[in-house]
């Protein structure tokens, strides 16, 4: 009988909370055991946590924490987390107390940039708390700017300026690099003209409706997709009409769970 693996688990100490969105909040923890969390931008750690009765469960969370060094003790774990109506993660969090703890696994995954990455622009694409693994990848992707040349293009959807998560940091990160450009597709509410959430890179729809706009090459663009299943399944579907190989186009895909 081959048995599955059991991970090793660490305690996580909530730091503070901030809420970023009506529904979201961003968590900053540290590692109470005092050893350092140290992982690859793009990755996720898994929280683990019981039902009422008893059933053992878990939930994934991207890495925000803006990463480009090996991690040492005390340094910040950040994740943003939506709150569900009556979901058991939901209450788990929000009825955790600053300096209380949660169980953790991870890091895991390979939703990250490639060293041997050979693109002249990167493709980033992601709706909701889809768009942390982005922020993780700032550090790097102005790594890459300098030392290569690569652009990069973060198309970000959200239903309203109010939920564009981290969305003053992703224009300020533009402001400052002109190889990043950021285009915010706002499905429901625009920004009111003349605000500071408005400028010309703004869209009204949704992200996969302006991926012609930019025209992807299937020779000079790596995409990668994060956030609700349907947007990542329209757009790996778009970007293969537009010829992008599959081994091109990186995808994740996050599901809400109570």
């Amino acid at each position: 009988m081959v048995r599955s693996k059991v991970p090793a688990l660490f305690p996580l100490k909530l730091v503070s909370r901030r809420m970023l969105a009506p529904t979201v909040a961003h968590l900053v923890f540290t590692r109470a055991d005092g050893l350092p969390l140290d992982f690859i931008p793009g990755q996720f750690l898994q929280v683990h946590f019981t039902y009422a009765d008893g059933t053992p469960t878990r939930r994934s969370y991207s890495l925000a924490t803006i990463h480009d060094h090996a991690m040492g003790p005390g340094e910040a774990v950040e994740i943003a987390v939506s709150y569900v109506p009556g979901g058991a993660a939901t209450a788990l969090f929000e009825n955790l107390p600053i300096g209380g703890t949660v169980q953790a696994s991870g890091p895991f995954g390979r939703f990250c940039l490639q060293p041997g990455d050979d693109n002249r622009r990167y493709l980033l694409v992601g709706t909701g708390t889809g768009v942390t693994p982005y922020r993780a990848m700032l550090p790097l992707l102005e790594r890459a700017m300098a030392a290569r040349g690569v652009e990069a293009v973060l198309l970000f959807g959200a239903r309203s300026p109010e939920e564009l998560l981290y969305g003053d940091e992703f224009r300020a990160f533009a402001e400052a690099h002109p190889g990043f450009r950021f285009m915010p597709c706002f499905s429901r509410v625009l920004p009111e003209p003349g605000s500071a959430q408005d400028h010309p890179d703004v869209r009204h729809g949704y992200v996969q409706q302006f991926l012609d706009e930019l025209a992807p090459s299937p020779s000079g663009d790596i995409a990668y997709l994060c956030g609700n299943p349907d947007m990542v399944d329209a757009c790996f579907e778009a970007l293969k009409g537009h010829g992008l190989p599959v081994p091109r186009i990186r995808r994740e895909k996050y599901v809400s769970s109570k």
